[in-house]
């Protein structure tokens, strides 16, 4: 095994370097390492851990078959089967859903690849196709680089947010629930459409979020917190601690310049995640886009460094131009619905057959979907809605 790297030295080198220890990053080092394994790979992460502090959720259908293998590893919980509740309508769905917590991801990249293919706690400063320079002024030479460190200029998009607050509590008795609350929109609507999230992750342990589909980035901590513990309450819970905080405002994409975008992060690097603008246009969904990409890019014959970039600049303008469906969709929510009646969409929605709410979500949905997702009683006035697509 070789040794840990020394990064105060002038120049290292590597086959590839993957700037940002994320999902999309570490699930492309994970890939490698499996599929590539004579490869020297290097993560870099700026921060001290490897996945920050996040909690991912997808449902089964979202992975393929030939895929499970990259995240069957990572997953903590899974349930078979989730509910939605809304003000006139509840449903069960039998769909599985998993849930990816940071600490494990962080813990399985680190027990999975050698110790010399992680650096936490160093910047990238710049970057091109090969070459990197870090903030202690070293220098790596790769033959490719990949950069999934995070969104690029947001001016570039045109955007809601998507803001939440989620808190893991700890109750003195259980809870109830046996499967995942992964909508419900009875609570006051409130700063746009608002649902809770519950994962239960023991008999007495649930994740419950409070989260927002708002015009604005702004979170009021102690508003939402207050908000939980009111859930809670509501649901009889007597809660004796909280051991995790979770925070975040995500943009939900309804149109933008992608040139701009791809451009304001430099043109000529191959990107991965948010940062390649792959994510869901409604949900802002990013792990079945990491999943597939990283996959992809394990099988590619050519891994240099240009390859690597027009592979990624063709993957992420093709993704954008079939994710225009959910950009309308998302600038129909947020400029033809009145806030307070955003729910009445997301209701309807869940009206609709099991199987095309699972592609919608995996942002695999048919023509007949689609059309089935557009026609029939419109959850918002007409002239809204044609208003909103011509603005």
């Amino acid at each position: 095994m070789k040794p840990p790297r020394n990064l105060s030295s002038k120049t290292m080198k590597c086959d590839i370097a993957i700037l940002g220890g994320g999902l999309a990053g570490g699930l492309i080092a994970l890939a490698l390492h499996k599929k590539r394994p004579e490869l020297d790979v290097l993560v870099i992460e700026e921060s001290p851990t490897l996945g920050g502090n996040h909690i991912w959720s997808f449902f089964g259908s979202d992975v393929t078959d030939q895929h499970r293998w990259l995240v069957a590893p990572l997953v903590c919980h899974g349930w078979r089967g989730y509910d939605v509740k809304f003000p006139g309508h509840e449903r069960g769905l039998d769909e599985t859903y998993y849930s990816i917590f940071s600490d494990r991801f962080d813990e399985h990249l680190r027990s999975t690849l050698p110790p010399h293919r992680i650096v936490t706690g160093v910047r990238a400063l710049a970057a091109s196709q090969t070459n990197v320079v870090l903030d202690n002024g070293a220098r790596i030479e790769a033959g490719g680089v990949i950069d999934a460190r995070g969104g690029g200029n947001i001016r570039h998009l045109r955007c809601g947010w998507q803001k939440f607050m989620g808190q893991m509590l700890h109750l003195s008795e259980p809870h109830g629930l046996t499967r995942p609350i992964v909508m419900d929109a009875t609570v006051d609507q409130i700063d746009g459409y608002r649902f809770v999230y519950c994962l239960p992750i023991s008999p007495v342990e649930v994740f419950v979020e409070d989260t927002y589909y708002s015009d604005t980035p702004d979170l009021d901590t102690q508003a939402l917190s207050s908000r939980i513990s009111a859930y809670a309450d509501a649901k009889g819970w007597q809660v004796e601690r909280v051991s995790r905080v979770e925070t975040g405002a995500l943009p939900v994409v309804y149109g933008g310049d992608f040139g701009g975008y791809w451009q304001s992060t430099g043109g000529d690097v191959a990107k991965a995640g948010t940062r390649a603008a792959l994510f869901h246009g409604l949900t802002g969904y990013s792990l079945p886009d990491a999943v597939r990409l990283a996959a992809h890019i394990a099988e590619m014959p050519d891994l240099s460094g240009a390859a690597l970039a027009e592979m990624s600049r063709k993957t992420s303008l093709d993704h954008w131009q079939a994710d225009g469906f959910y950009r309308m969709l998302t600038k129909m929510l947020f400029k033809a619905a009145e806030p307070d009646e955003r729910y009445r969409v997301l209701e309807r929605f869940y009206t609709l057959p099991d199987g095309l709410i699972g592609r919608f979500y995996a942002g695999k949905s048919t023509l007949m979907d689609k059309g089935r997702v557009l026609i029939g009683r419109a959850p918002m006035p007409i002239w809204r809605a044609v208003k909103a697509l011509l603005s």
